[in-house]
């Protein structure tokens, strides 16, 4: 089968065959707001066949300054929906499924279920440890990201690594984001690499960050892997 030309871009990382592979697989989206947004666009614009947007905010002004969907038009509207509408724009081959509600320990099963990996676009500690358990009982992968200022960091947990409950042994922490601020080139950076991530895991190309974080200091110049 001929492919369209839209992937023509992607050949020289992705074969024929890993794109017909990649039109198969289904991501779930925790979070549609400053990772979430660059999250979704970007598989879209790679070709994954499904996309899950799980997100029960809406827009506010203080959105603005980062989250790719986010416009002064949208106001007020909810996340996973205006996602959902904006991506049949991007790559209508996409299967968009929105949610427009919080994922919590009753429904979180249901809504990951048909996931293939799951995406974290979260703020917060407590729902990153959620859906490590979640991920964990359906042996989903998950692809952490967090952001906060100038920095940002990465990996992957695959069902029993619990390397978010070694990077957040205390569920009452409080993440950095809301002290440090956000950028608009951080949510950018941090979603690109997860979504790297996710390929390689998709193609079994290349070294997972894995029982391991991938810190990255935009300020100083500096990306370190360190092992948890």
């Amino acid at each position: 089968m001929k492919l369209p030309n839209r992937y023509l871009r992607n050949h020289s990382l992705i074969s024929e065959d890993e794109q017909e592979l990649l039109r198969t697989k289904s991501a779930a989206i925790v979070g549609g707001g400053g990772l979430g947004g660059h999250l979704a666009e970007q598989l879209a614009r790679l070709g994954i066949g499904r996309v899950i947007v799980i997100d029960g905010d809406v827009f506010e002004e203080s959105n603005l300054n980062r989250q790719r969907f986010s416009t002064e038009s949208r106001l007020g509207l909810g996340k996973a929906e205006c996602i959902k509408n904006e991506l049949k724009d991007v790559n209508s081959e996409v299967e968009v499924i929105s949610h427009q509600t919080w994922i919590d320990g009753s429904n979180g099963l249901q809504l990951l279920k048909d996931a293939d990996v799951v995406m974290d676009g979260t703020d917060n500690i407590p729902t990153r440890l959620l859906l490590q358990r979640l991920c964990e009982e359906l042996r989903i992968p998950l692809i952490h990201g967090a952001i906060g200022g100038w920095f940002g960091q990465v990996c992957v947990v695959m069902p029993g690594d619990r390397t978010l409950s070694r990077l957040y042994p205390n569920e009452e922490m409080t993440g950095v984001e809301k002290h440090l601020g956000n950028p608009p080139f951080i949510p950018a950076l941090v979603a690109s690499l997860q979504v790297a991530e996710f390929i390689k895991l998709i193609f079994g190309k290349g070294e997972l960050v894995r029982n391991s974080i991938l810190y990255v200091d935009t300020l100083n110049n500096q990306a370190i892997k360190i092992d948890i």
